[in-house]
């Protein structure tokens, strides 16, 4: 297994990966989800990521997320709408709890431990 290195000390949840894959996305309404629409995902975090939606979303929004592989949902909210594309929208999701097996990659954190020898 590949690890990528995390160069800049963020948590495992902080660290994104790149990952591509088709997602289902639903509109999640005070009482009801509208049908789900194809994503993919560009850059993946055990506290969401950010997913090309071809169809018309807002910023606030709630959206339920399926991973295709485990059928497992994931609960969300748009936090970053990008400017619209040929390939649609980028848009950025927060999970409204972290689920950092959700995407099915590992985040590991590879930052330096503190020496506890070190004199301060």
């Amino acid at each position: 297994m590949t690890h990528e290195r995390n160069d800049c000390n963020l948590s495992p949840a902080e660290f994104a990966r790149l990952r591509k894959m088709r997602v289902q996305a639903q509109g999640r309404g005070h009482t009801e989800r509208s049908s789900a629409r194809r994503a993919k995902t560009v850059v993946v975090n055990g506290q969401g990521g950010l997913l090309t939606l071809k169809h018309e979303v807002n910023n606030g929004e709630m959206l339920v997320i399926t991973n295709p592989e485990t059928q497992e949902e994931q609960e969300c909210r748009i936090v970053y709408l990008g400017d619209p594309g040929d390939n649609g929208q980028r848009v950025g999701i927060e999970f409204l709890t972290p689920a950092p097996r959700f995407w099915g990659v590992e985040f590991s954190d590879t930052s330096p431990t503190e020496d506890s020898s070190a004199v301060h």
